[in-house]
C-alpha cells in the first residue's frame, strides 16, 4: 500500500456503498466493544492500571535513550544482536542481509504491524525471499493481496464466504467441491497448508509487543501460537519494533499486559503470551541458533517532545478502532495506509507528513470515545485538533473548510453578532426541520446521507441563559446547573 491517504473520500465512500463491508463492520458493535466493557466491570483496579500504565510509558518517553542502551546492553549480553534503523530502507536492507547471510528462501512471519510499516514482504519477494504470513488473519490477506484493515485483526472486513472463495482460488492441489462453510474446516485448511511451512522456514520474523531492558527481552502477545512456532523453530530469529515499544521491567510490561488484552479484545489475557530473550543456550531444547533485533526510528524521534509526544504511548490495542463511529463505518482501508482509526488518523500525518495525510484529521467526529476506552489515557482527540490546527495555518486542505472556519472565527470573536446570526439559524432550522429531524442540510451532506439531524427545539443555550438571569424559570434551571 502506497503511504498516502489522498484518496480517503473516495476510499470512503466506496467503502459505505460496501455492502459486505458494511455487514462485517456491523458486527464489530456488539463484538470488541462489549467485551471489552465487561472485562473492565470484571476488575475493580481497571482504572488504576490505566494510570499506572500511562505513567510507566510516560517515564520511559522521558527516559528514551537510557532504556534503549540498557536494552541492547541485554540482548548483547544474551548473545543477541541489535541494528540500529533510522528509516524504513534501513530496516528493509538490514532485514534483507540476515536473511541473506542465513541462505534464507524462506521467511515465516507473525503479525507485525511495523513490517507492514516498512513494506519488508513486497522487498523481500524482490530479492528472491518469499514472506509467509502465519497469522490466519493475515495469511487471508496476504492470498487477497491486501493489506490490513485492522492492527488486530487483519481480516476483520471479510465474511467467511469470502475467506472460502479465497482458499478456493488459491488452494488450487485440494479438491474444488470440499467443504468450507464452517469456520473450523476454513481454520483448518490453513493449518494443513501453513503446517509444513513453519517446519522448513530459514527465518522467522515477528513484531513485538513490548521490549524490557531489564532484561533484553520481547514479549509477544497472540491468540493462535503462530508466533511461537515463529520465532522457535527457524534457525535464525528477527524481532522488528519501534523504539517506543520498550517498558523498564518485567514487573512493567505485567502491569500494561493487564490492560492490553482486556482492551483489545476483552480477555484477561491473551492464549500466548511469550517472552524470548536471546538466542538458544547450551542447555536449550530449543530455540533459534541467532537472534537479531531490528530497532525502527521512522518518524518516532521526532515526536518526542513534539504535540504529538503522547502518541508514542499507544500499545496497539486497537480499543480506539473498535469504538469509533467512523471507523465502525468505513473500515481500515480507507485510511489509505497501515494505520486507521483514531490512532491512525494522529500517527500517519506523523509518519508520512501532513500533505499526503490531510485528510485523516478531520475524519473524526471528536466524540472523545476513544480517548475515553484508550488503556494508555491517549488524549486522540486533543491531538486530532492540533493537526486541525496545524492544516489551518498551513493552508492545507479545502478551501471552503478555511473559508468557514475564518467566518466562524470573524463571528466567535463578535459575541453580539454571533448571537443574533446563531438565533436567526435556529429559528430558520427549526421551521423547516421536519418531524423534529433532518433528512438533508445544504453544505452537510457529508453528515447527512447517512444520518438524520436533529432540529433545534428551543432557543440558543446562551440566550436561556440570560432568560434566567431576568427570572425566566427554565433559564433559571440551567444557571443553576451550570452553578452547581
Amino acid at each position: 500500500m502506497d503511504a498516502t491517504s489522498l484518496n480517503f473520500k473516495n476510499n470512503a465512500r466506496g467503502a459505505i456503498a460496501d455492502d459486505p463491508l458494511q455487514k462485517a463492520l456491523a458486527k464489530l458493535a456488539v463484538g470488541f466493544p462489549l467485551k471489552r466493557a465487561q472485562a473492565a466491570a470484571r476488575l475493580p483496579e481497571f482504572e488504576g492500571l490505566r494510570d499506572q500504565a500511562r505513567d510507566i510509558k510516560n517515564h520511559v518517553l522521558e527516559n528514551l535513550d537510557l532504556y534503549l542502551e540498557a536494552y541492547e546492553e541485554k540482548v548483547i549480553a544474551s548473545g543477541g544482536h541489535v541494528h540500529w534503523c533510522a528509516t524504513a530502507a534501513d530496516a528493509r536492507e538490514t532485514i534483507l542481509k540476515i536473511c541473506q547471510d542465513a541462505g534464507a528462501k524462506t521467511v515465516t512471519k507473525s503479525k507485525s504491524m511495523i513490517s507492514e510499516e516498512i513494506a519488508v514482504n513486497g522487498f523481500l519477494e524482490d530479492n528472491g525471499i518469499e514472506p509467509i504470513e502465519t497469522d490466519l488473519g493475515e495469511y487471508i490477506i496476504q492470498l487477497r493481496k491486501e493489506p490490513p484493515s485492522h492492527i488486530i485483526a487483519p481480516a476483520i472486513h471479510l465474511s467467511k464466504e469470502q475467506v472460502a472463495e479465497t482458499f478456493r482460488n488459491a488452494h488450487i492441489d485440494l479438491a474444488a467441491n470440499r467443504p468450507l462453510e464452517e469456520p473450523r474446516a476454513l481454520l483448518e485448511e490453513a493449518r494443513g497448508k501453513l503446517r509444513e511451512k513453519f517446519l522448513r522456514a530459514d527465518v522467522g520474523l515477528t513484531g513485538a509487543n513490548m521490549l524490557i531492558a531489564e532484561t533484553g527481552t520481547n514479549v509477544l502477545v497472540t491468540n493462535e501460537g503462530n508466533a511461537d512456532l515463529t520465532n522457535n523453530l527457524p534457525r535464525v530469529h528477527v524481532v522488528i519494533a519501534s523504539i517506543e515499544k520498550i517498558v523498564p521491567t518485567l514487573e512493567d510490561a505485567t502491569t500494561i499486559l493487564r490492560v492490553l488484552a482486556r482492551s483489545a479484545t476483552g480477555q484477561e489475557i491473551s492464549v500466548y503470551t511469550t517472552f524470548c530473550t536471546g538466542p538458544r543456550r547450551p542447555d536449550d531444547l530449543d530455540g533459534p541458533e541467532e537472534y537479531h533485533v531490528v530497532l525502527l526510528d521512522n518518524g518516532r524521534t521526532d515526536m518526542i517532545g513534539s504535540e504529538f509526544h503522547e502518541m508514542l504511548r499507544c500499545i496497539r490495542c486497537g480499543a480506539c478502532l473498535n469504538h469509533c463511529p467512523i471507523y465502525k463505518s468505513i473500515g481500515g482501508h480507507a485510511y489509505g495506509w497501515v494505520y486507521s482509526g483514531p490512532m491512525g488518523a494522529v500517527l500517519i500525518p506523523n509518519l508520512i507528513g501532513m500533505e499526503d495525510a490531510q485528510h485523516l484529521p478531520n475524519a473524526s467526529t471528536l466524540c472523545g470515545k476513544c480517548e475515553s476506552v484508550c488503556p494508555m489515557r491517549i488524549p486522540l482527540p486533543k491531538m486530532l485538533r492540533k493537526w486541525r490546527e496545524r492544516q489551518y495555518r498551513a493552508e492545507i486542505g479545502s478551501k471552503q473548510v478555511r473559508w468557514a472556519l475564518h467566518a466562524w472565527a470573524w463571528l466567535a470573536k463578535r459575541p453580539k453578532v454571533y448571537r443574533y446570526v446563531m438565533s436567526l439559524g435556529i429559528a430558520m432550522m427549526g421551521q423547516f426541520g421536519g418531524a423534529g429531524r433532518f433528512k438533508s442540510v445544504p453544505f452537510a451532506g457529508g453528515w447527512t446521507s447517512k444520518r438524520d439531524l436533529a432540529a433545534p427545539t428551543g432557543d440558543t443555550f446562551i440566550s436561556q441563559y440570560h432568560k434566567g438571569a431576568r427570572g425566566d424559570q427554565s433559564g433559571e434551571l440551567i444557571r443553576r446547573k451550570i452553578m452547581r
